[in-house]
């Protein structure tokens, strides 16, 4: 039995968009025929558009100065993606990228200020929104912000020099730059991302309902070296669904029924899987997300290779590009090239009549983000469903009384997951440096 999607525009795909040429620290000293290569190997792969990432201290390296010859380069770059037929998402608060912080030094040292909450931290960055978003204006490729790649890690226990939030800070700090971002560019989609402390890590301010209740689309960011992989094994069923899993997980704090979902950020990250694993780990998460209600699109991280002529990286960020340094594509980027024609025309769509519950409390914030973690009772009785043969939803505990709710989503059967059984702190560190 299958139900018709509601949204019928083709799916979307896409790379993040890492330079071949010194990474993102191109923006230094942006070469446009480097640029050009890159984007023509990812126009003959066949994706339709790329997520850009200009550093912030390059953009804005004090309050009251955003570089005019800075912002130049990002409207640039996004009109050489039109020369390829590629529209460019663009992160605007630039921010954190594969280990490293790019954070301007009026922040930061004696400078200190929480960049969620210090009034005058809000205030330049929605100078920098305004100003980018007046320079990309008349750009038809130009799809919207990203308030940054995964700025909520600024906030978490685990970074060395946290600021932290509440979840009412957490959400003014994203209204308030989503609100600055529809205002200048409202022709766009503007969207905010979170790596997935937001899902699993309790006390964590950002939260699942202002991830999937803020900006134009939910973004999801999933990757396996959460624990999935160590506990499950990195080919194994439950490594091919995660993202799935997340985007299901996600619909459930969504109010909007036909919110839709852009898994942003997905990767074959290899201290989890192998070279010849890889390939077909993309395949099966890519058809997996693909049955999913309402998915955008697919953004894989990342578009090339970073050298090996740039130190101090993790190891893994050296080989999840689709395309090597050589500027040829690896076998990842010729598979995902393969299945693109097939995904991009959409399907019908598994029915998910069994509502797998997540207890919330009053706000909406799940009573134990630990227990959706990998290894947790909720996250457990997903792959006990996926075992059987069943393709399972989930509500929130609210939803779960309200049987309008439940009709709305086709949802006839629920099951309580037992949150008495213990669950390992979440721990999972999107940063590991040697």
């Amino acid at each position: 039995m299958s139900a018709t999607s509601p949204n019928r525009a083709p799916l979307r795909f896409g790379a993040n968009y890492t330079p071949s040429m010194n990474w993102m620290h191109s923006w230094m000293s942006l070469n446009l025929d480097n640029v050009r290569r890159d984007f023509a190997g990812l126009a003959e792969l066949g994706l339709d558009h790329v997520r850009i990432f200009p550093l912030w201290p390059i953009l804005q390296p004090n309050r009251t100065l955003i570089r005019a010859e800075a912002v130049a380069d990002v409207r640039a770059v996004v009109d050489v993606g039109a020369e390829f037929g590629l529209d460019v998402s663009v992160d605007v608060i630039q921010g954190h990228l594969s280990s490293f912080d790019f954070m301007p030094s009026w922040l930061y040292t004696w400078h200190n200020k929480n960049m969620f909450t210090h009034p005058d931290a809000l205030s330049g960055q929605v100078a920098l929104v305004e100003r980018l978003a007046e320079a990309l204006g008349g750009a038809n490729n130009f799809l919207g912000f990203t308030t940054g790649n995964e700025t909520n890690q600024f906030s978490s226990s685990v970074h060395p020099s946290p600021w932290p939030v509440t979840t009412e800070e957490a959400a003014n700090w994203i209204t308030t730059l989503l609100d600055a971002a529809d205002a200048a560019a409202p022709k766009q989609e503007h969207v905010h991302s979170q790596y997935d402390a937001a899902w699993y890590l309790d006390g964590h301010g950002f939260t699942p309902a202002l991830a999937a209740r803020l900006g134009a689309m939910t973004t999801v960011h999933s990757w396996i070296f959460n624990g999935t992989a160590q506990r499950y094994g990195g080919r194994s069923a439950t490594s091919d669904r995660h993202a799935e899993y997340m985007i299901e997980v996600s619909r459930a704090f969504a109010t909007d029924p036909q919110r839709r979902t852009w898994l942003q950020e997905v990767g074959a990250p290899s201290n989890c899987l192998t070279p010849d694993d890889m390939p077909d780990f993309l395949e099966a998460t890519v058809r997996n997300a693909a049955r999913t209600e309402n998915l955008w699109g697919v953004t894989w991280w990342c578009s090339h290779d970073v050298s090996r002529s740039l130190a101090d990286f993790p190891e893994l960020e050296y080989s999840l590009g689709l395309i090597d340094q050589s500027g040829d594509a690896k076998p990842i980027g010729r598979r995902f090239s393969e299945i693109i024609p097939e995904l991009r025309e959409r399907r019908d769509l598994p029915v998910r009549q069994l509502g797998i519950v997540i207890e919330v409390d009053a706000g909406d914030t799940p009573v134990s983000r630990g227990a959706l973690a990998p290894g947790g009772p909720i996250f457990d009785v997903w792959r006990s469903a996926c075992a059987e043969g069943v393709d399972a939803a989930f509500v929130t505990s609210i939803d779960a009384a309200d049987a309008a709710a439940l009709a709305r989503r086709g949802i006839t059967e629920l099951v309580h997951p037992d949150l008495s059984k213990g669950v390992a702190e979440y721990t999972s560190n999107n940063t590991v440096v040697g």
